[in-house]
């Protein structure tokens, strides 16, 4: 009953954080377009590489999903050290994780986290830029991206071409189709918002379910003496980094678990490794890293997200002791800020969104189940 008890408690106080970045993630989807973040990060400077950390910071998207978002800002012409600084920003934090690091973590860990997804990724991006490709020229991708800049661009002058053809009748009932295609605000809204509660829930809810359920476990069963063997120095850091780097998780779902391990002991500068390299860091991020821009991206990926989450988490145990935070107090005051009727409401949308990501999973096992005929 314990376990159930603490369950409750964490699904309780993370639901209507949860619905709100949802709320804003979607925003963000609608309005921001992905073509007006690649016109500036097209250049290889330092200038590029924040505005891809900033710019990655809030967007709504996992380990997973930035994937074919950073690969189609490389394609649409953003330079390589932007490209790794918007990988490692964007899925380190984000408007729904901020919302929810403040419910579960309190407010001096929601502040720090950002900063030091922020900062991870400018180191990213610098060393990109520093050690870059010797054989850029020869790169596939690079080969790859010209034939296809050079195939849009083909067929682009062969559509103007055709275009100037028309009559002004004729065009002028392409233009009208045109403008009647362009959503309204309110169903780009709509769009976004199906886009947060859907898509991008989908792909955390597994996680965040896991992450809610660990949490409650390390709440009731885990000791304190057993985590804080691993003291508030360097070696609790490098054992969770090396949990953290293989994970697959998201910035959401990785925060309950790194509630739990707060209240079981473990120092706050550990657990922002843990939630830093967790988020930003899997095998599969890597390879196709590797993959898309080289191996020496792939090294100075991995060196600027390791090298500022042990920075940073050095610097958040110095602060915890120099202004003597009590994180377990902040834990315990960021809970019930909102009235319970609203967090209960909270609760029941978010069961009930869970309750419709069970169902959509279990219709794919079917449709891979059913034998083609």
């Amino acid at each position: 009953m314990l376990l159930l008890d603490n369950f409750y408690d964490l699904f309780l106080d993370a639901a209507p954080w949860l619905l709100g970045g949802l709320v804003i993630a979607g925003l963000i989807h609608s309005f921001i377009a992905t073509e007006t973040l690649a016109k500036h990060l097209g250049q290889d400077s330092l200038l590029a590489i924040t505005k891809a950390a900033v710019f990655g910071a809030p967007l709504p998207l996992c380990s997973c999903s930035v994937i074919p978002a950073a690969i189609s800002l490389r394609r649409n012409g953003a330079s390589r050290s932007a490209t790794v600084s918007f990988l490692v920003s964007t899925p380190e934090t984000g408007a729904d994780s901020i919302a929810v690091s403040y419910a579960l973590l309190g407010p001096f860990m929601a502040i720090i986290r950002p900063i030091s997804a922020i900062l991870s990724a400018i180191a990213a991006g610098i060393l990109t830029l520093i050690f870059k490709e010797k054989t850029f020229q020869n790169d596939p991708l690079y080969s790859e991206i010209n034939s296809s800049v050079d195939t849009e661009s083909n067929t682009t002058e062969n559509n103007t071409e055709a275009s100037s053809c028309c009559s002004k009748k004729s065009c002028g009932s392409s233009a009208t189709q045109k403008a009647d295609a362009t959503p309204s605000i309110f169903d780009r809204f709509i769009q976004g918002q199906r886009y947060a509660f859907v898509d991008i829930f989908n792909d955390m809810a597994g996680w965040l379910l896991v992450g809610l359920l660990l949490a409650a476990m390390t709440l009731t069963w885990v000791p304190e003496s057993f985590l804080i063997q691993w003291g508030d120095g360097f070696s609790a850091m490098l054992v969770m980094a090396l949990v953290g780097v293989p994970m697959y998780i998201c910035a959401t779902a990785s925060t309950p678990i790194a509630a739990g391990l707060l209240l079981s002991g473990i120092s706050p500068g550990a657990v922002l490794v843990f939630m830093l390299a967790g988020p930003a860091t899997n095998m599969a991020t890597i390879g196709i890293v590797k993959r898309e821009l080289g191996t020496r991206a792939v090294a100075c990926y991995l060196a600027g997200v390791l090298s500022v989450a042990f920075a940073a988490g050095l610097i958040t145990n110095a602060l915890v002791a120099t202004f003597a935070i009590d994180i377990k107090v902040q834990l315990a005051a960021s809970q019930h800020l909102l009235p319970h009727g609203i967090m209960l409401t909270s609760a029941l949308i978010l069961a009930l969104l869970i309750i419709n990501y069970g169902r959509s999973r279990l219709f794919k096992l079917n449709l891979q189940t059913v034998p083609s005929s």
